[in-house]
């Protein structure tokens, strides 16, 4: 078993951070796997191809033979599993790529990593990890009075999004107690950051700001969100997989709580300032369209455990976390322009289209 670690997944957007960010602090060789749909793009690895200490892999977490050949030519030490669809919007109108890539994904995805745990050494055994990255969502929605989750809390998914991930976590906790597998959970808020793929709420306001297009808002703006700035997430990630106790679930959290409107006006000021328009402001762009269906109405993260336990906390504000990405996504227009072509096109106008509005 050698100094190299597995990343599934890291080519997304929380993925390709992680991975960037392993490589620049130099702890050790990475491979990256991942199948390249419209969220994962080569892109967010540009600036380190080429690298001795990183590898990419095209394929699937569900494809067996790709992934155990993986295990046996690289030997990893930890399995990182950031592979997942993930939009909830998504999940509504096509609920069975999330089952199989979620679940089944996770699922075959297990059963090769263990049986390549099962043919290490006790010793190497001992230090294998597999770190499952998982969501907020998977504890339901919370009142607008009711204490944070908190990883005791009971899972109560809403979305198919959500109830897919809350079945990859079941997986892996089985796996663990049933197999012995030495496993990692997180559960985090909303991520927000460089190389995010703008279906989200953060970077379409501000690709749709920029082209002179509506913002558009869910309902009346007041669902709520904690918001994690992503490298910030990596590094809890980290944390987790050098410390975490085997078995264990980790919350991570922002303790940034913010109503999707605020988040808007937020972005609007910061452009404002950043690239002003040429008369008024970009909130004059906003727009309040037709709820989702089971719009969950609050999320928050108790990240407690992993500040007592681990020692780790956040290092940005949002404040200061959303200047920084508002700022890169205005200095990455290439990229922007990039991956908001053919797919993401397609995908803007049927989830809006369904709800009567144009925003494309």
């Amino acid at each position: 078993m050698k100094n190299c670690i597995v990343v599934t997944g890291g080519a997304g957007f929380i993925g390709s951070n992680f991975v960037n960010n392993w490589v620049k602090l130099g702890l050790g060789k990475v491979v990256t796997l991942d199948k390249l749909t419209y969220a994962g793009n080569l892109e967010n690895l540009a600036e380190i191809e080429g690298h001795p200490d990183h590898v990419f892999v095209q394929a699937d977490i569900g494809d067996r033979v790709a992934v155990k050949a993986l295990l046996t030519t690289h030997q990893p030490r930890a399995v990182l599993n950031f592979a997942a669809e993930s939009h909830v919007d998504r999940s509504i109108h096509a609920p069975g790529e999330f089952i199989q890539t979620n679940v089944l994904g996770t699922f075959n995805l297990l059963e090769e990593v263990r049986a390549y745990w099962g043919e290490l050494s006790p010793e190497e055994q001992g230090e294998f990890r597999f770190l499952h990255v998982s969501t907020d969502e998977v504890y339901g929605s919370l009142t607008a009075d009711a204490p944070a989750f908190r990883e005791t809390n009971p899972y109560e998914p809403n979305s198919p999004y959500s109830a897919s991930k809350a079945a990859s976590d079941h997986l892996v906790r089985a796996y663990h107690h049933t197999y012995g597998l030495p496993t990692l959970t997180t559960n985090c808020s909303n991520n927000y950051g460089p190389y995010h793929f703008p279906e989200k709420l953060i970077p379409l306001v501000i690709h749709n700001a920029l082209n002179g297009k509506p913002l558009p808002i869910y309902g009346n703006g007041s669902n709520i969100r904690d918001w994690l700035f992503v490298e910030d997430h990596c590094s809890a990630i980290r944390r987790v997989l050098e410390a975490g106790k085997v078995g264990e679930t980790y919350n991570v959290g922002g303790w940034n709580e913010k109503t999707n409107l605020e988040v808007v006006h937020t972005l609007c000021d910061i452009l404002d300032i950043e690239k002003p328009k040429a008369a008024g402001s970009y909130k004059d762009q906003i727009t309040f369209v037709t709820d989702r269906p089971g719009h969950d109405q609050r999320y928050a993260i108790d990240a407690t455990k992993i500040e007592k336990e681990l020692g780790w906390k956040p290092a940005e504000t949002f404040e200061t976390g959303i200047r920084k990405t508002v700022v890169w996504y205005l200095q990455h227009q290439d990229w922007v322009n990039h991956v908001t072509s053919g797919e993401y096109k397609k995908w803007v106008n049927q989830n809006y289209k369904t709800r009567n509005e144009e925003l494309a």
